[in-house]
């Protein structure tokens, strides 16, 4: 009989066994991951190619290089509807699989699972475990809580009074672009050439600053970032690298780097935001912004500064950012298909005989504004992936694919945005397809669903009609005071970007000429 106690013994006892013993684990042990992941895994029958099905590495790698979207929409052009990106986790591009991954479970008892949900998970929503959950990483029923007390300040009651807001700083957007067009349209003088990538940006930073934190960030009138924007805008690649680190298994090294490089900043960024959070609950209460239904739950559910800061920071973001980047798509897309633009021109221009008469109202009848917006982000989607849910226990049907458990799926917006299965030449920008009923788009070859930049279930984007507004706002006013003209050096604009999976845009040069008139 062998003595397992003596071999123990001995080996410990000899570095040179030691080492050896230890060596053979440390190469043991990838290979066999490997092959179970290739052979023996539940989700080996899904397509997907070799090193992504045996590693999440790959995957990890393009995320923190910010070319994941780009790459697993060629996997789907490659490999049908559903790709095996990481040996445990899905993209589908399946309209379907928008109902199955983000909708609510059925209450008829076919699922056992505690969750209403397919929940998100951790690994992509929170990089500490002492973080204050906001409203997007919060649990189903928290989230439900927090998505109540916010929804007044999404109504239409709450955006006619936004409306006078957000109007005087296009107003004053336009006035700046004016005033260096100079002599710009008269005489055959060129316009200005600008920046709209920044422009855009200060422009819904100040408004959403107003409608969360009650002041404007004053970039428009600074014509520079505000250094909190400047810090968030500065941390898309980290925050990448970080989710990369946390999908291999490195959480542990996360919490090192915060507590060490990260610190200092960290701190800065919280004075900055606790400061903003202050003088909002300091104003008085009764104001339509975004913020108010919180501040009124504020003692009855005993709500900390944490919590108001982390939730004042993703309605900032939500609803800046991703303005912005729909308004530089569609700038650059337009101005990319002349006679495309030519026709929203003349709907614009047509409909108003001066900018007083340009309301969020009278915008909303406008069909082929809505269009061109619904194609920009069909085309250009402000988030392109990681819309990332965790599969429960007991696993669940995805678009005809039994799933397992503690799988990773999502539907990547890049990727089923530009499939050919869902759109009828999907590289191209054709703001007419959206013209059309479901049905007929449908026997178009366009199935319509398939788009959902706003995402789908009860996680849905709460302020969906509040983007439509500003866009269309800020998009006709531009269009009905100026001529555009793509600069040279702006060529090939979105296929020049990376996404972390937020885009980090590049300068969008357009020269602007002002519109004569009588």
């Amino acid at each position: 009989m062998i003595n397992t106690q003596h071999l123990i013994i001995e080996a410990t006892s000899s570095p040179t066994l030691l080492i050896s013993s230890v060596a053979i684990l440390l190469l043991t042990y990838p290979l066999l991951t490997l092959t179970y992941n290739l052979l023996l895994h539940p989700l080996r029958h899904i397509p997907g190619p070799l090193l992504n099905r045996a590693s999440p590495l790959p995957w990890a790698i393009r995320h923190a290089l910010g070319t994941s979207a780009f790459h697993t929409q060629r996997l789907h052009a490659r490999y049908g509807a559903v790709v095996r990106i990481a040996p445990n986790h899905l993209s589908f591009t399946s309209p379907r699989a928008w109902r199955d991954i983000y909708g609510s479970l059925p209450r008829d008892g076919s699922y056992t699972s505690v969750w209403p949900e397919v929940p998100k998970s951790k690994t992509f929503t929170s990089a500490t475990d002492d973080q204050e959950e906001s409203v997007i990483q919060a649990g189903f029923h928290e989230h439900a809580r927090l998505r109540r007390a916010l929804a007044p300040g999404f109504t239409d009651a709450a955006l006619r009074v936004q409306e006078r807001v957000f109007r005087g700083y296009v107003e004053r957007l336009v006035g700046k672009i004016g005033e260096k067009c100079g002599g710009g349209g008269e005489d055959g003088v060129e316009g200005a050439v600008m920046d709209v990538e920044k422009w855009y940006n200060w422009t819904t930073f100040d408004i959403a600053g107003d409608l969360v934190f009650g002041r404007a960030f004053g970039c428009l009138e600074k014509e520079e970032y505000h250094p909190w924007i400047a810090f968030l805008m500065g941390t898309l690649t980290a925050a990448a690298a970080m989710v990369s680190i946390i999908y291999l298994g490195g959480r542990w090294l996360v919490r090192i780097l915060f507590k060490t490089v990260g610190q200092k900043s960290i701190l800065a960024l919280r004075e900055m935001t606790e400061e903003m959070v202050s003088h909002r609950l300091a104003m008085e209460k009764g104001r339509d912004d975004l913020f108010e239904g919180l501040v009124k739950h504020r003692e009855e559910w005993n709500i900390s500064f944490e919590k108001f800061s982390s939730n004042g920071l993703v309605l900032t973001l939500g609803g800046s950012e991703t303005i912005a980047t729909t308004l530089c798509g569609a700038t650059y897309l337009l101005l990319e298909n002349p006679e495309t633009m030519k026709r929203l021109s003349q709907e614009v221009r047509g409909a108003f005989n001066n900018a007083d008469e340009i309301t969020v109202k009278a915008l909303s009848q406008l069909p082929y504004l809505t269009a061109a917006i619904n194609e920009t982000l069909r085309m250009y989607p402000p988030v392109t992936s990681d819309l990332i849910r965790v599969i429960p226990p007991e696993g669940k049907n995805i678009a005809g694919h039994y799933v397992t458990g503690g799988t990773y799926v999502e539907i990547q917006q890049w990727s089923i945005n530009h499939s050919p299965d869902n759109w009828v030449d999907p590289w191209t920008f054709n703001p007419n397809r959206f013209l059309l009923e479901d049905d007929k788009a449908r026997e178009a070859g366009n199935i319509m669903e398939a788009c959902q930049p706003f995402s789908w279930g009860p996680r849905n984007c709460l302020g969906r009609n509040l983007a439509y507004a500003e866009l269309r706002l800020i998009l006709a006013r531009i269009i009905f005071d100026f001529d555009m003209k793509l600069a040279g050096d702006s060529g090939d604009w979105i296929g020049r970007q990376k996404t972390f999976p937020l885009w980090a845009r590049v300068p969008l040069n357009v020269h602007f000429t002002p519109v004569k008139r009588g």
